[in-house]
């Protein structure tokens, strides 16, 4: 791959995932046996119920710069985001969901100038500001907003930007703590939620927590996430096994249609 041909924030992630000895190929690799459901689990089933009047999707950061070959966090986040289908099987849950009468919520990830001006941070933290991610303008303002790596994918707008769809303020590194995501929910009567998005280790883990922390009923689509893939680990498949003890489902987007449509 030619850096120097890559719009210049890609080319800055390039840099850093070549750097780092990340392979740029990102042909769909082989099934890694490490994602296969244990043959013989330790852990008790699952006993998650559905109720979808009680219920929420959520999905979190579906935006250029994560799940878009266009977008700067590709070369660190592209090979999952390929290897789970993360796109079309986020396209088909957005169509059940908002066909099966369930409340759809988005999570999103902005970075606005002061943002940039932290004094500290860790490491993905880090990299998500030298790359730029989810950058915009300022907080008042959608100048350069539409079709910039912040923006939504333009295969979900549709589903987004019908009226119906919760967009909650953004969240900062990876919780949904800073933002207002869990009013907007017990406002609307939800304890369940359909958890997607990216990234897997990060945010995703992250609004997993916190949901169960604070009393949620929460089951992952595991094939409806993806996580970073570098030399210092699999984002993804250390999310899969934290989800696997902590979730209170853990699910595939077919089995997830299944549940949808039967409203």
């Amino acid at each position: 791959m030619n850096i120097k041909s890559l719009p210049s924030r890609l080319a800055v992630a390039a840099a850093f995932a070549v750097a780092a000895g990340f392979s740029m190929n990102h042909a769909v690799a082989a099934s890694n046996p490490a994602y296969e459901n244990p043959a013989k689990p330790a852990l008790p089933p699952s006993n998650f119920t559905w109720d979808l009047s009680r219920t929420a999707m959520v999905v979190i950061d579906p935006q250029i710069d994560f799940m878009s070959a266009k977008g700067s966090g590709w070369p660190i986040f592209g090979e999952s985001v390929t290897e789970q289908k993360l796109v079309p099987h986020l396209q088909q849950l957005f169509a059940a969901t908002k066909k099966a009468g369930v409340m759809v919520a988005i999570s999103p990830h902005y970075y606005y100038p002061h943002d940039h001006k932290w004094k500290f941070g860790g490491p993905a933290e880090t990299v998500q500001h030298k790359l730029h991610m989810f950058d915009r303008k300022g907080a008042l303002t959608l100048d350069g907003f539409r079709d910039s790596g912040a923006d939504f994918m333009p295969e979900f707008k549709q589903y987004i930007e019908d009226g119906d769809t919760m967009i909650a303020a953004p969240h900062k590194l990876y919780g949904p703590q800073s933002n207002d995501l869990m009013l907007q929910l017990r406002k609307q009567g939800i304890d369940k939620i359909i958890l997607t998005g990216m990234a897997s280790n990060l945010c995703v883990e992250s609004h997993l927590r916190e949901f169960l922390e604070r009393g949620f009923e929460v089951a992952v689509v595991r094939d409806a996430v993806a996580g970073p893939k570098l030399p210092d680990g699999d984002g993804y498949l250390s999310a899969l096994v934290n989800f696997r003890y902590i979730a209170n489902a853990v699910y595939s987007t077919d089995e997830v249609l299944q549940q949808l449509a039967k409203k």
